[in-house]
């Protein structure tokens, strides 16, 4: 039995909801389930009543969970007591990244963040491929899209549109759509993924969704080269609103068909086990987080996309 376990019983208890209690530790909720297996397989007994609406203590977690809280509340102590090593920012970060977010958004930070921790070193593993933790001898990845795994653990740093871009230069050649229907006398530009070229582009007005196979003559596995390509008036290209939020503060894209969202998403950073999860990490998601939501909030203020992108 794990403390974190332990940690998420009392909040499960607090909050009377194994999804509230997991979104408030950060976790998702198949891995909240999952540890409330686990603890109460090692007791042996149920500590919840469950049904479809309501959750509630047995009799069994009524005499459990004040003794818990009591030695958990004496462990934070000792930690809160221990200095030094265990509280530093050092060792080798080793992090996975996606190409167009790695290399021109995050790398910044973590270079920001190791002037000021000198002790702190960087391994990187820039690639929009799938990670794998033990192959590629990564600590932590920063991917789009909430993970399906139940045995790797999350944190979710914002939600994410994605937008259908161009420039002015191709939009001045080509036209510029106003429907879904539109897009079929326009150049894509494809995103490919093992070897499966993401040319179905899906948009919604709020009532009624598209599915438009588009046609286009570059694909590429690398998002960064995308987006180098959509800003060059190659074609329109649907690239995730970090990724090309320079681009379009700079005016050197703009939103097209804005009536019409493409599917959005989420950015986590995801790590493969509790042991994972260092002060480093911690940090790192921290600073993720402050500054994807300064980034968002620039999009906001100039009017790009809606802000209740910016609620969690």
């Amino acid at each position: 039995m794990q403390i974190d376990d332990l940690k998420l019983i009392l909040k499960v208890a607090e909050c009377r909801s194994i999804t509230l209690a997991a979104a408030k530790l950060d976790m998702r909720a198949a891995t909240a389930s999952a540890a409330l297996k686990r603890v109460e397989q090692a007791l042996g007994c149920e500590l919840f009543i469950r049904t479809t609406r309501h959750l509630r203590l047995s009799s069994a977690a009524e005499r459990y969970i004040p003794q818990c809280e009591q030695a958990l509340l004496l462990l934070e102590q000792a930690k809160q007591n221990l200095q030094g090593e265990h509280d530093a920012i050092e060792g080798e970060l080793r992090v996975a990244l996606s190409s167009d977010l790695g290399r021109n958004i995050v790398i910044p930070w973590i270079d920001e963040l190791m002037q000021s921790y000198p002790k702190l070193s960087l391994r990187t593993h820039i690639s929009d491929s799938n990670v794998d933790f033990y192959r590629d001898s990564v600590d932590i990845a920063l991917r789009y899209g909430q993970p399906n795994d139940a045995s790797v653990y999350g944190f979710k740093i914002c939600n994410v549109p994605r937008l259908l871009c161009a420039s002015e230069q191709y939009l001045a050649v080509h036209g510029r759509p106003t429907h879904p229907d539109h897009l079929a006398q326009h150049q894509g530009l494809f995103y490919q993924l093992q070897d499966i070229i993401n040319n179905v582009w899906e948009f919604t007005d709020g009532q009624r969704k598209y599915k438009i196979k588009m046609q286009g003559r570059r694909a590429a596995n690398d998002g960064d080269l995308v987006r180098r390509w959509c800003v060059a008036g190659q074609g329109l290209a649907v690239k995730s609103a970090l990724d090309i939020a320079a681009d379009l503060v700079n005016n050197n894209v703009v939103t097209v068909m804005p009536n019409y969202q493409h599917v959005s998403g989420e950015l986590w950073l995801i790590c493969p086990s509790r042991q994972s999860i260092t002060p480093t990490v911690r940090l790192l998601r921290d600073i993720c987080r402050e500054k994807c939501h300064a980034i968002l909030t620039q999009l906001v203020t100039k009017g790009v996309i809606d802000k209740s992108v910016l609620d969690n």
